[in-house]
């Protein structure tokens, strides 16, 4: 018998149906990853979705969506089944080599770009750069900036050297594999960044899935109380950073005191604790805080 067009799936009825199968497991955002995941599987855009939802959308798409949504019900993140992830204004490939991108990593880019005007030329280091997202993200932003990211995973170095490539952005950075700021000269940077790791070992085990499964322990893992990597970035901080300059490092929600503690010990003056979206404390820096300063001219 012909199958009527009705009992074809359309992208409306393709997304409400990935939608389902997801808020039925208990999947956070099942709306925004049915709909990333039908985007990838159809070829099909946001757009697309709004103002033609009752586009047929062929069986082997289909086949692909339901294959995609099976991974999401393992708890795969979407970033995870895509091979990429969006981070402030770019996208940036990601594997299981590197850390995925989260927005509340963006409050960096936040302080930078009121510490540092348009216009102004400046060198930075990305220490644990990953996939190269904050030192990317930076580029993309700030065009006379020049930059660096280190890391101590080669793996890691190839994709953040791949993003780099993608975004048109090799020309003004590099890639090294070493040790955080390991061979570096001193008064080399007007700034550093450095998103590390900085769960305590024991929580690891506790974490959600996406992340346990599928981020690198290496980027996780901040030694028994979480602050190991602070302790060793601090006076590596202060040697590389030039007078005047500015560090912005990430941290956990309740790592606020301790780290400015230990940047303070460091010899910094007008150490704050930055927060995020959420209330929550994200970012230990010497520069301004974006929630009450303002930036720049552009």
């Amino acid at each position: 018998m012909t199958q009527t067009p009705a009992q074809n799936p359309t992208l409306l009825s393709a997304w409400k149906g990935a939608q389902s199968r997801l808020k039925a497991a208990g999947i956070d955002s099942p709306s925004i990853d049915a709909r990333l995941l039908l985007e990838a599987a159809t070829g099909a855009g946001r757009v697309d979705i709004l103002t033609d939802p009752y586009r047929i959308v062929p069986q082997e798409q289909i086949a692909v969506l339901d294959s995609m949504i099976d991974r999401r019900l393992k708890r795969e993140p979407v970033s995870r089944i895509l091979g990429k992830k969006g981070f402030w204004k770019i996208m940036l490939n990601v594997t299981p080599d590197v850390l995925s991108p989260r927005p509340d990593t963006e409050v960096i880019l936040d302080v930078v770009t009121r510490a540092f005007p348009a216009h102004r030329a400046f060198d930075m280091i990305d220490l644990g750069t990953g996939s190269g997202a904050i030192l990317l993200a930076t580029l993309a932003e700030r065009a006379g900036a020049r930059g660096v990211g280190t890391d101590i995973s080669t793996e890691a170095i190839a994709v953040a050297r791949e993003n780099a490539a993608n975004l048109d952005l090799n020309s003004r950075c590099t890639f090294i594999r070493t040790d955080w700021a390991a061979g570096f000269a001193d008064d080399s940077f007007d700034l550093v960044v450095s998103n590390p790791p900085y769960i305590p070992s024991a929580d690891i085990a506790g974490l959600d899935p996406e992340v346990r499964e599928h981020d690198p322990h290496l980027a996780l893992d901040g030694g028994p109380d979480g602050l190991k990597p602070y302790r060793d970035l601090a006076p590596e901080v202060a040697r590389i950073l030039r007078p005047e300059g500015i560090f912005a490092v990430e941290i956990g929600h309740d790592q606020g005191e301790a780290v400015r503690t230990l940047f303070e010990q460091a010899g910094f003056a007008n150490v704050k604790v930055v927060k995020d979206l959420g209330d929550r404390d994200r970012v230990v820096t010497n520069g301004p805080d974006p929630r009450v300063e303002p930036g720049p001219e552009a």
